[in-house]
């Protein structure tokens, strides 16, 4: 008879242990004003901590200041540091890990709001900010490679336990993926192996910049959701080539394109109105006239990503975090059964901070978030996270 591993049991990630392996995935937070850590962020993380997970993953840590989505989002520098050590002492004080999450937005960049260049692989349309981005010199490349090692470093001086580097949803690292992004001719286009050089050459300054002090875990995207964009078939490719690097400890498995289709990440419902409210003047009129041809909804269900990340799990030995629709006990056992090591877990602790808890009090416990969605448009709006049932 094959037996898996509990899901509630202590698990070992890199050269740290999670109490179990139930991890709260990077999700939008809206309690950074001025880009520094605050009292309701840490409260943010504190109650799913408090309610159960092995580690808790704070969002878009940004690596540089033209790396953020818009001017509130947290970045990392000396002065975000005594915040941040709040932050990660009030998750520890709970039991639970921390993780900060690494990127820079490149063409997710709303240069409008930060002020600051958006960057992308190379020229092209941001529907957010209406504005062209600009392709990435060489140089822009190599100081975002080094900032990561730099963030990485202020991570570890703010007590993380981990850092997860983001490589989904276009932002920088994920756009260079992009054969429909990624139109260079220098040796950062063309090929897989060219394309793939950002994510690599970051995974290992990270690497080279924390050793083995912390867990480094990457998130991947396996579909752009676009036509064009980067699909499974060369993210298996990638996968393999970060487990032969050597760089990162763990994968966690994403898709979607956060610049050109947000909603496929998410599946259930697409809030067309609720985000037209959340956009200035004139993008609030474009969704409004041509909304339901921008934002689309996808059908929901339980384990939506576990038929791509079976594919990965089958070319890889590299442990594995399946996100997308854990909702309940039978959902983490059978990402167990698959040969996954760890699930994540966003929309349902944004409902349920406590669910953890309550699911492992009673294994029949299920989530009740109903995947309507209304809480994305406050991404755009800068608003704290409001779910509605």
């Amino acid at each position: 008879m094959t037996t898996h591993p509990d899901v509630f049991a202590p698990a070992t990630l890199g050269p740290i242990t999670l109490r179990n392996r139930i991890i709260k995935s990077a999700t939008f937070e809206g309690r950074t004003p001025d880009a520094l850590v605050t009292d309701e962020l840490i409260e943010f993380h504190r109650r799913p901590a408090a309610g159960g997970v092995g580690m808790s993953t704070v969002a878009y840590c940004a690596v540089a200041p033209e790396g953020r989505t818009e001017r509130r989002q947290l970045w990392m520098r000396p002065d975000a540091v005594p915040g941040l050590r709040r932050l990660t002492d009030a998750i520890h004080a709970e039991g639970a890990a921390a993780s900060a999450q690494l990127g820079h937005a490149g063409p997710v960049a709303n240069e409008k709001s930060t002020g600051l260049p958006a960057l992308a692989p190379s020229r092209s349309f941001n529907p957010l900010s209406m504005r062209m981005i600009r392709s990435a010199t060489a140089a822009d490349i190599s100081r975002i490679t080094a900032a990561h090692g730099t963030a990485a470093r202020l991570a570890v001086e703010s007590g993380f336990d981990a850092v997860e580097i983001h490589f989904g949803h276009n932002y920088f690292a994920s756009s260079f993926l992009s054969p429909k992004l990624n139109r260079r001719k220098d040796s950062y286009g063309g090929s897989l192996e060219n394309r793939a050089r950002v994510v690599r050459d970051v995974a290992r300054t990270v690497r080279d910049a924390v050793g083995g002090r912390v867990a480094i875990l990457a998130k991947l995207n396996m579909d752009d959701g676009v036509p064009g964009g980067f699909w499974l078939d060369e993210a298996i490719q990638v996968a393999m080539m970060l487990e032969l690097d050597g760089s990162v400890d763990a994968l966690e498995l994403t898709m979607g394109s956060s610049l050109l289709n947000p909603m496929y990440l998410f599946k259930g419902d697409a809030p067309v109105r609720e985000f037209a409210d959340a956009m200035p003047q004139p993008v609030r009129l474009g969704v409004q006239l041509a909304g339901k041809s921008m934002i689309h909804a996808y059908p929901y269900r339980d384990l939506f990503m576990l038929e791509h990340a079976r594919q990965i799990r089958a070319a890889v030995t590299l442990p594995l975090v399946l996100l997308g629709g854990v909702t309940d006990r039978a959902g983490m056992d059978t990402a167990m059964a698959e040969g996954f090591e760890f699930v994540a877990m966003a929309r349902a602790l944004l409902r349920e901070p406590d669910l953890v808890n309550r699911i492992r009090s009673e294994s029949g416990t299920r989530s009740l978030c109903i995947h309507c969605n209304k809480c994305m448009p406050t991404i755009f709006s800068g608003a704290r996270c409001v779910l509605v049932e």
